[in-house]
């Protein structure tokens, strides 16, 4: 039921992004205008809100008035959408988030790591790639988005802490040809290589990384970074079992 004309579409998506929270009518105008409202902006909202209950309406079966108390309410000086949907990837990705949370706080790293795997796996490229966004939607998308990339980032480490270590490989091997300059992904990726017996390619990842800094920033990679370079090159034994990364609520990683 995604309407078609661009203000709209940008405020359902709005709505669901803050699904059960208050949009005020001027985060609304705001989206839509970007500081460059008319005077007509707040008659303009109302119109849009009036055609996405109209349009709820026709899809639910259920009558305006209903659709006006129950699942898009005025509140507040703006709006709640409360409509109760079926399937929600945004909700589904949250409460997975939390899971693995808790299971993760718990020790139990193998429910933690399915229910990270579960809630990435929602994903199916850039959340609302088809849209036009205003600041709000971006701030909103640019939350979203740091969420996943935490989020896959403890789940591999976690692979690795349950020595699934070949496993991630292919997936790590593309995720830094996509981000060249992401530092705690390569040395996810070095430490993966290395424990697969793959010495030689750990070492030419870590020096494609620092290449890659080098010309494009003039900046060598973190001191940790060339820590387990040194220890890959001496064949540590500590690289066998040491954590990557820290979690939540752990402190920093030791390096060799």
């Amino acid at each position: 039921m995604m309407p078609t004309a661009r203000k709209p579409r940008q405020i359902l998506a709005l709505f669901l992004l803050n699904h059960s929270r208050l949009v005020p009518m001027a985060t609304l105008i705001e989206e839509l205008w970007d500081g460059r409202a008319p005077k007509t902006a707040r008659a303009a909202v109302q119109i849009y809100v009036a055609q996405l209950r109209k349009k709820f309406a026709e899809v639910t079966g259920q009558s305006m008035d209903t659709v006006g108390s129950q699942m898009l309410r005025t509140a507040r000086n703006g709006y709640e959408f409360l409509a109760e949907l079926t399937q929600f990837d945004l909700r589904a990705f949250r409460q997975l988030e939390r899971a693995g949370a808790a299971a993760m706080a718990d020790g139990d790293l193998v429910t933690a790591a399915q229910d990270f795997h579960d809630a990435l796996s929602l994903w199916r490229g850039p959340a609302l790639a088809d849209l036009e966004p205003g600041p709000s939607i971006r701030a909103e998308v640019a939350g979203l988005e740091q969420s996943r990339v935490t989020m896959l980032e403890h789940r591999i480490e976690l692979e690795l802490r349950l020595g699934r270590h070949r496993e991630v490989l292919g997936e790590l091997t593309n995720l830094v040809a996509r981000d060249r300059f992401h530092e705690d992904l390569h040395a996810q990726y070095i430490i993966a290589l290395y424990r697969s017996g793959y010495r030689a390619r750990a070492l030419e990842a870590f020096h494609r990384l620092r290449k890659d800094m080098l010309d494009e920033f003039g900046l060598e990679p973190s001191p940790r970074l060339h820590r387990y370079y040194q220890a890959v090159l001496t064949s540590n034994p500590v690289l066998d079992e040491m954590p990557v990364l820290p979690l939540p609520a752990e402190p920093p990683a030791r390096t060799p």
